[in-house]
């Protein structure tokens, strides 16, 4: 059966193996700028999709709209941190442990359960130690650190990830206004936080506000500003090595934030261009969101294709476990 979210979805990314395409990967992408208007689009903009991770900046948006980060005196890299899927590798966790160490918290005030760290060397280091991972090792700490800087300025209950608290109705409030619309549902997120639906378009429309942000235009202005400075500025800290998120915001340097979500989804801002960048693979490929997007940099003048991180997530070579050249993955004729 097509669901809703399927319909006037378009080939996006293909997978070949010899001289025949094995894998063929369906979705939707959206361009808009800084009014939300479309300026491109493939596929359905108005398919409803989860935005998952992709829209941890909004989230962030009460954080500093609220005077929570200033008051706390919260620095550009843990406003990075805040927006973050990041690998748990010791940067990561030194970095939340020491973000909750300043209020006078700890791992226990988390609410965003554990996860062992797709960082290699944090994960063998766990081993060797007999330990097991803790929720500071979750990809989402960074955010959770951030709704516990601002639970702790609002004055609400330690149970901050529930739908009607004060953390989670600041966060809904600010989702909707960015992206123009009225949530239309909402799910519960790998980390246990509320996560609101909302149209493709709605998503990119929140991405080109993003873009067109600028510090000193107002308070929301200032804050989609900050919080897209940090990312760029502090790459690493949005994810980790051998990460796309991170290798092609080094790569861009300083033009474009990216962030990806589970899923599939993934996001851009680029403020230099005044665009803003949405898309979803309808079955939640990564290799696939990651070739869309670079191809939608490169598109739009921000990546270069020659640059190694874009030529691994846009036209990756596949090899058998001896080297040998089996085939590669291709952005679909049609798209970007």
């Amino acid at each position: 059966m097509i669901g809703a979210q399927d319909r006037g979805a378009v080939p996006m990314v293909e997978l070949w193996r010899g001289n025949l395409c094995e894998s063929l990967h369906y979705g939707h992408a959206v361009v808009v700028d800084t009014t939300g208007q479309i300026v491109e689009a493939w596929g359905n903009p108005q398919a409803v999709i989860y935005p998952r991770s992709s829209c941890k900046m909004v989230q962030a948006l009460p954080l500093l709209e609220s005077g929570a980060a200033d008051a706390a005196g919260l620095s550009p890299k843990q406003l990075a941190l805040a927006c973050a899927s990041h690998n748990g590798a010791a940067i990561h966790s030194e970095a939340v442990t020491s973000w909750l160490g300043e209020m006078g918290m700890g791992e226990a005030d988390l609410r965003c359960g554990p996860q062992e760290p797709a960082d290699i060397p944090a994960r063998d280091a766990l081993i060797r130690a007999g330990e097991s991972p803790c929720q500071i090792h979750n990809n989402c700490s960074g955010k959770h650190a951030g709704f516990l800087t601002l639970n702790r300025h609002l004055g609400g209950g330690s149970e901050y990830t529930e739908f009607d608290h004060p953390v989670q109705q600041a966060s809904l409030q600010a989702f909707e206004e960015v992206t123009g619309e009225a949530i239309r549902g909402w799910g519960v997120d790998g980390c246990s936080a509320p996560n609101f639906s909302t149209s493709l378009l709605g998503l990119a429309r929140a991405m080109g506000r993003f873009a067109g942000a600028r510090e000193g235009q107002g308070l929301r202005e200032s804050a989609q500003a900050r919080l897209t400075q940090a990312m760029m500025a502090y790459p690493e800290m949005v994810a980790g090595e051998t990460r796309a998120c991170t290798d092609l915001m080094r790569a861009m340097n300083g033009q474009a934030a990216i962030k990806t979500g589970a899923e599939a989804v993934f996001v851009a801002i680029l403020p230099g261009k005044g665009l803003g960048i949405a898309l979803k693979v309808l079955d939640g490929t990564t290799r696939a969101s990651e070739a869309a997007i670079a191809a939608l940099l490169v598109r739009y003048g921000v990546l270069d294709p020659a640059h190694p991180a874009a030529k691994e997530r846009m036209n990756p070579e596949l090899r058998s476990r001896r080297g040998l050249l089996a085939g590669e993955i291709r952005v679909a004729d049609g798209f970007a």
